[in-house]
């Protein structure tokens, strides 16, 4: 971006501007390392998610047909209590992938993404300024 950094007149003026510039730059690079994090857990997990709904899925199919050829009594009602209970994980696992899944994931590499923009906006400032406060020393 352009700046207007020509209007600047005093070198106290780029040295304020400078000490903001690397405030801004310093919460932004914690941002940075903060979701670079994120991101990394969120693709461990939204992986391991995704491996034990597969696993559940499985265990949910070989129960149905169990209790398919199971006769009435314990041995079915225990597979019914199975199937419920797998069922529940199953819907967890759903609900847990809303959270760290594959759309939660895109989520924070997107907001990742903004924040390495950002910090390459703010180092753009900074060399403005740098270059300004050049131009002033050589002027005094």
């Amino acid at each position: 971006m352009n700046y207007s950094i020509s209007n600047l007149t005093q070198v106290a003026d780029c040295n304020a501007l400078l000490s903001w510039a690397a405030k801004e730059k310093a919460d932004l690079t914690f941002k940075k390392l903060s979701d670079e994090r994120l991101t990394t857990k969120y693709g461990e997990t939204s992986q391991e998610l995704e491996a034990v709904l597969q696993g559940v899925l499985a265990e949910l199919s070989a129960t149905d047909t169990i209790i398919g050829v199971l006769p009435d009594g314990p041995s079915k009602d225990d597979a019914l209590n199975k199937k419920t209970r797998l069922e529940y994980k199953k819907f967890l696992i759903e609900t847990r992938k809303e959270s760290y899944g594959a759309v939660a994931l895109l989520e924070k590499e997107m907001d990742l993404a903004r924040v390495m923009l950002e910090i390459d906006e703010v180092d753009a400032f900074i060399a403005a300024l740098e270059s300004r406060k050049s131009q002033l020393k050589t002027v005094e």
